[in-house]
């Protein structure tokens, strides 16, 4: 068989790279790039698309669009990373882990939309209990995460790392305007009803994110615990090869969850805290936001479906 043909649009960018680098050197497939002079050529990009058997979009939204209506060959199947088609239904969610059966919708889709970074944190945490009933669909969500500042792009690596360019702040807090293009995919992806409140973070290290969202046990329906919300995610994600559940008695044993602890990775790591006393609890997801957050999950994506090809 004809090892499958991969098109990596936008391979110069910050997750483009990273997939690159992943897929580099395999055997099972054929990487088709463009020469420089070509990148920005769109009948370029268009027939280096149409010629290929899974062509990934590292692009901004529009450009993304763009490209994704360059497609006549209808065999060529696509994995978008950017933002913009989370929310379309036309477009399957790649979170395989995300319920059952969405990895096989995956492995047969002709139009995959990559999560983005922070999504795939809340949404990991907030949907299997959302879907079992713990979590009201309605409840006032807060979701704060502290992203790697690779997570802005090239132009925020630039600022911390470029050699003649300022350096960024050790911390910064954006998206004041509560706003956030993230907001909707996690309403939608997580199950709820009632648009959550997502506050966003750089640090000043290169990759990796910690994500919360406090609950109140007052808020939950009765009988609803820490030990019953970490029940569920253990047996939600039970199997899940890419998805860890810090066990109780570790959790227990915490006092601070390193952002950086999985760079390099696809893993996803969840975890439930509790205060009894206080009637609290709090949800954390650690993970890369370069790997589960972006090139990871594509190469995962993109794995089930050549696995479908086969």
């Amino acid at each position: 068989m004809t090892q499958p043909l991969v098109f990596i649009d936008g391979d110069q960018g910050t997750t483009g790279l990273q997939i690159h680098e992943r897929l580099n050197g395999r055997s099972d497939l054929q990487l088709l790039t463009l020469p420089e002079s070509d990148r920005k050529n769109p009948q370029r990009r268009a027939d280096a698309i149409n010629s290929s058997d899974i062509a990934i979009l590292c692009l901004p939204d529009d450009p993304a669009r763009q490209a994704a209506a360059s497609v006549v060959n209808p065999k060529v199947r696509i994995i978008d990373a950017s933002s913009a088609h989370r929310t379309d239904a036309g477009w399957v969610y790649g979170f395989p882990e995300m319920s059952d059966g969405q990895a096989e919708r995956i492995a047969h889709a002709l139009r995959v939309s990559n999560p983005g970074c922070y999504p795939t944190g809340a949404i990991a945490l907030l949907r299997p209990l959302v879907q079992a009933g713990l979590v009201p669909a309605d409840y006032p969500a807060v979701i704060n995460a502290v992203s790697g500042y690779s997570g802005g792009g090239r132009a925020s690596v630039d600022a911390y790392e470029g050699a003649d360019g300022p350096r960024g702040p050790a911390f910064q807090v954006y998206g004041l305007g509560l706003g956030h293009k993230h907001t909707p995919e996690i309403e939608r992806h997580a199950g709820l009803t009632q648009r959550p409140v997502f506050v966003p973070s750089y640090g000043a290290f290169r990759q990796g994110i910690v994500l919360t969202i406090p609950l109140h046990l007052r808020l939950l329906p009765a009988g609803v615990d820490a030990e019953k919300i970490h029940e569920c995610l253990q047996q939600h994600y039970a199997g899940a090869k890419h998805v860890q559940i810090v066990p109780r008695d570790e959790a227990a044993a915490h006092t601070n969850l390193n952002p950086e602890a999985l760079n390099g990775t696809n893993d996803l790591r969840l975890g439930v805290y509790g205060n009894a006393q206080h009637g609290q609890v709090l949800l954390t997801a650690v993970f890369d936001n370069l790997g589960k957050g972006a090139s990871g999950a594509a190469v995962q994506n993109l794995d089930l479906m050549l696995a479908a090809m086969r």
